[in-house]
């Protein structure tokens, strides 16, 4: 049975996936939300699926990408978006608000208590003077803004954004609103001949054109809000448009055209249906509608059904959990002296890598670019490349260490890019500094595995100091293993840091006109080469051995967070473009951890444990 059990470990952790991985499906009579879900619109310069759009906007306005009722009902992110579009009174319902700050609720004379999550109606009083306290924040630096201030502007911003999506495909109040569009048009004649006299000087129907103004005045309003474009352009117009349009856009066209396009009424009619409860009809017109999209924008319809699927499979969140596994497996097999069950983690390791992977490359198919295009993907990435190298380093030395490392260390940044996703849509176009894709491809993508590989060194100094100084299991032959294992992946990011640098100078030299600008995250770089380098000549000159280069490795995990992250939180330069308040205290926190270690690692021997029981292996 031992002989085995790598091979069973592996089979239930790909149960475990394959059972997190099934499709969902519209019950018999039921709203299809799902076909809803594969819909594709332009929203923030890419198409993408309503699917998206929905968990996208419920992250940001309740921190979840599903509604908890006060009934104590669950409903899904398509299910709240359906509501939000179709059927407005009854979202506005829906406690869809996070708010913990206490001042935010004192300014509506709330008490701060329990509860946390508010709906647009409740807030609706207040609009006004969020509006106005929140636009005060807008001229002030993300980096000084306090609590209070960052609470109230992005009330501020998740209500604005609410507002928007319920204009985006009907009129907030509409109910009969492909009714609504054919009385349009048919006034349309009348209206422009009204005019047409009124200009002339000639007797006129005003109230045809008062009628007419009011309907336009509508449509301009829901082409001003609209959060996504849902229009494709028609192909069978005798000037094909290249842009999409919102439904309020499009029906502002009609009146030059004289044709509703097709996309549009039956958006109508299927926000009709739903609005009335009509699942039968809904389901109708949805069809009709997916076929129209599939036969004239396949690429746009099969990429938002890919993203569809890839926001079910949830490929990030698996990976997560079958690293916690391997680490698992990992500490049980040093702990019982279990080899197959180190094989076992192996196993597993291969398994998460491979759904890591699928995510990264969907990613990239996606967006269409290489896998680095903010902090969020450079944070999958540096976890992707330490997995590897030390999967790598675990076929090589085969005591657990590497597997240990690259699943602590996969986990951890895959947790980091999770709490990274909290602003909305991580596949959002690229900052304009990194829109080149050769750079994304050269430069970024190789400083990454830099950082990759530095955090991987860490990781190593971290494990032979905690079991050095606080247990007695490093042995002589552990240390030296441990050892010759920080200085290749030093050696390592050496290499690709400094190539990293190199190119980011280039690059640089290409959009900015100079090759260095002492910028702060042009330092950063600088200082993570600077650090190796001095790590290796310190070890090449005799100046450390074993402890001095895993305290040195120690700080490098300073140095590079800092690079990485704590240059964004200085809020200056041309790469601050990532940043992120609430991350301050852990990047603080880690930076703490690691200086903690170092004093402990520089502890006289006879303090450590392992010295103790070994007198004098680990040197």
């Amino acid at each position: 049975m031992k002989r085995y059990s790598p091979w069973i470990a592996l089979a239930i952790a790909a149960l475990w996936v394959l059972s997190n991985s099934r499709m969902p499906k519209a019950a018999p009579g039921e709203f299809d939300l799902v076909t809803f879900g594969k819909i594709p619109v332009l929203s923030d310069g890419r198409n993408k699926p309503f699917d998206t759009i929905a968990r996208n906007s419920l992250l940001i306005l309740r921190g979840k990408q599903t509604l908890r009722l006060d009934d104590g009902r669950s409903i899904d992110a398509r299910h709240w978006l359906a509501d939000v579009l179709f059927n407005a009174p009854v979202a506005d319902k829906y406690p869809s608000f996070v708010i913990h700050n206490p001042e935010v609720l004192g300014l509506f004379g709330w008490e701060q208590n329990d509860r946390k999550y508010f709906s647009y109606a409740e807030l609706q009083p207040f609009l006004e003077k969020i509006d106005t306290h929140g636009g005060q924040v807008e001229g002030v630096e993300s980096a000084k803004r306090s609590p209070y201030q960052t609470a109230i502007y992005n009330l501020r911003n998740s209500l604005m954004l609410y507002q928007r999506l319920k204009n985006t495909l009907r009129p907030e109040g509409a109910n009969d609103f492909a009714g609504e569009i054919d009385a349009f048009v048919k006034t349309i004649p009348g209206a422009l001949e009204a005019t047409a006299k009124s200009g002339k000087g000639e007797p006129f129907d005003q109230e045809k054109i008062n009628a007419f103004s009011q309907v336009t005045t509508s449509f301009e309003t829901m082409a001003e809000l609209a959060y996504a474009l849902p229009v494709p352009p028609d192909p069978s117009g005798s000037s094909p448009r290249e842009e999409w349009l919102s439904i309020g856009t499009s029906l502002l066209q009609t009146i030059s055209t004289g044709v509703i396009p097709p996309v549009t009424k039956d958006y109508a009619l299927i926000g009709d249906a739903y609005h009335n409860g009509n699942a039968a009809l809904f389901n109708q017109h949805l069809d009709d509608l997916s076929g129209w999209l599939k036969t004239n924008e396949p690429k746009a319809t099969g990429r938002a059904a890919y993203e569809f699927l890839f926001n079910q499979l949830e490929p990030f969140y698996q990976a997560m959990g079958l690293y916690v596994l391997a680490f698992l497996l990992v500490c049980v097999s040093w702990l019982g002296g279990n080899r197959r069950l180190g094989t076992a983690a192996f196993y597993v390791l291969l398994l998460a890598l491979a759904i890591h992977t699928f995510g990264l490359g969907s990613r990239m198919y996606l967006q269409g670019r290489p896998p680095v295009t903010n902090l969020y993907s450079s944070a999958i990435l540096i976890g992707w490349g330490t997995v590897i190298i030390g999967l790598i380093i675990e076929r090589i030395f085969r005591d657990g260490v590497g597997s240990a490392c690259a699943a602590a260390i996969g986990f951890i940044t895959l947790i980091i890019a999770h709490h990274l996703a909290g602003s909305g849509d991580t596949l959002e176009m690229l900052q304009a500094v990194l829109d080149t894709n050769i750079w994304l491809a050269t430069h970024v993508v190789t400083i990454t595995i830099g950082y990759s590989a530095m955090f991987l060194a860490g990781t190593l100094a971290m494990i032979y100091v905690v079991r050095g100084v606080f247990t007695g299991s490093l042995t002589k032959e552990s240390a030296q293993s441990l050892s010759r294992m920080t200085y290749g992946v030093v050696c390592f990011a050496t290499l690709f840091s400094f190539v990293g640098t190199v190119l980011g100078g280039i690059w640089a030299d290409q959009s900015w006109g100079r090759f260095w600008g002492w910028d702060p995250k042009e330092n950063g770089a600088l200082l993570i080469v600077l650090w190796c380098a001095i790590i290796l000549h310190a070890r090449w000159g005799g100046f450390i051995k074993q402890r001095g280069l895993m305290v040195m490795a120690l700080f490098g995990n300073v140095i590079t967070s800092f690079s990485w992250f704590g240059v964004n939180m200085l809020g200056v330069g041309l790469h601050s473009y990532g940043f992120m308040n609430k991350a301050v205290p852990w990047l603080a926190g880690f930076m703490i951890s690691q200086l903690v270690l170092m004093a402990f690692a520089s502890l006289p021997l006879a303090r450590w444990r392992s010295f103790q029981a070994t007198q004098g292996s680990a040197r």
